[in-house]
């Protein structure tokens, strides 16, 4: 909800604003006119020739200023009720524009709404990665810890009301108001409000409710388009694997973070005779080989380690923790992988690599040092007939 308030120069006040002028002149007039018709109709009741008329018109004069003085005390009422709903959105926009993560949008929505709707529960619900519902419960009570569940995700269509009922079976919530979380495909959750109190939730509730979720629903759509290009940035389109750029950003915050007791190995990888491969069968054969190669290494290495496209037909695996001998053994799991890839659907009897494999020697070896000794190594396995793996000297 944008275009709520206007802001003012700091040098004026509400007073200064045109609109609170003409008001302000319109209510003098009624008032003038109001005192004119009052001592007229004074004037007349007094005079020797007063008639019930009089009397009448008299009692009218008093009873409409009586009115236009409650009117006028209901409009600001309704004024300032306005202002103090426009200030809280304001507050909640203010909250999600400085909130660049999912986690942190989803803490801003139940920080400000918490304070704004006076709600004794807030529940915001949003679609995770797969068929499930992460619900995350805020109590406004002092030193009780939020609460996140998991709610699996069934076949019903995806509603603001369903997602209420379930997280009100599911927290023994009661008087719950929900508004939906919706992205460019449908509804992916909803922020749910709950009190112990029966009445009725005040329209300004609802109000400030639909315009947190519509400011949430945005910011947690541009959070998630940001996660994807970072996403895009740092994988390999063909492959799937992390490219080079990520790959070396990964190595240079390990080597800022490594302990005394960390090791750290490297695999460099290279697809032999891939150029021959590409002049006799295509750049699209080629681009085909290069993603099962992909596949082959991503299946072959430990849960720890990072593989990565590091550039054309080579690769590159970062080892977590690997002895000399652990290390050797990944990259003979990674040679044997390609070995048995099936190409023959692309006209490709089979292909073979060459692996380099070097594990830091001391905690302190740079990345870019160990990098070097397992490349130097790769080439010693090409130059020593292709199709194996040797260690860093």
């Amino acid at each position: 909800m944008t275009g709520l308030t206007t802001a003012r120069p700091a040098n004026r006040s509400p007073r200064d604003d045109p609109q609170d002028r003409r008001i302000r002149r319109t209510w003098w007039f009624l008032a003038g006119s109001f005192l004119i018709l009052g001592l007229t109709a004074a004037l007349r009741l007094a005079g020797e020739g007063a008639r019930p008329i009089d009397a009448v018109v008299a009692g009218l004069v008093v009873l409409v200023g009586g009115a236009a003085l409650l009117h006028r005390n209901a409009v600001q009422a309704l004024e300032v009720g306005g202002r103090a709903e426009a200030e809280s959105v304001a507050r909640i926009l203010q909250a999600l524009s400085r909130s660049v993560s999912p986690d942190a949008i989803v803490g801003a929505i139940v920080e400000n709404l918490g304070h704004e709707t006076g709600a004794d529960h807030i529940v915001v619900v949003r679609r995770r990665d797969g068929d499930m519902l992460e619900a995350t419960l805020v109590t406004s009570r002092v030193g009780v810890p939020s609460s996140t569940t998991l709610l699996p995700l069934d076949a019903l269509r995806l509603t603001a009301e369903v997602i209420a009922d379930r997280v009100a079976a599911l927290y023994g919530l009661q008087h719950t108001l929900a508004a939906p979380l919706r992205s460019e495909h449908g509804v992916i959750g909803a922020i749910v409000l709950s009190r112990r109190s029966a009445d009725s939730w005040p329209a300004s509730t609802q109000r400030i409710l639909a315009g947190a979720a519509v400011e949430a629903s945005a910011a947690l759509a541009r959070a998630q388009s940001h996660r994807a290009a970072d996403a895009r940035a740092s994988t390999d389109a063909l492959t799937g694997l992390p490219n080079r750029r990520y790959f070396d950003e990964f190595c240079g915050l390990l080597g800022r973070r490594r302990r005394a007791d960390d090791a750290v190995g490297m695999l460099m990888i290279d697809i032999d005779r891939f150029k021959s491969l590409n002049d006799a069968h295509g750049h699209a054969t080629g681009d085909e080989v290069l993603r099962a190669v992909g596949g082959a290494i991503a299946h072959a290495v430990r849960d720890d380690d990072v593989p990565a496209r590091y550039g054309g037909e080579e690769f590159a695996v970062l080892l977590r923790n690997p002895t000399p001998s652990d290390a050797f053994e990944v990259g003979e799991r990674v040679r044997d992988a390609v070995k048995r890839l099936d190409l023959r659907p692309f006209g490709v009897p089979a292909v073979s690599v060459s692996v380099g494999v070097a594990v830091a020697e001391t905690a302190d070896e740079p990345i870019d040092f160990l990098l070097d000794r397992a490349d130097r190594a790769l080439y010693r396995a090409k130059r020593t007939g292709r199709d194996r793996v040797v260690a860093a000297a």
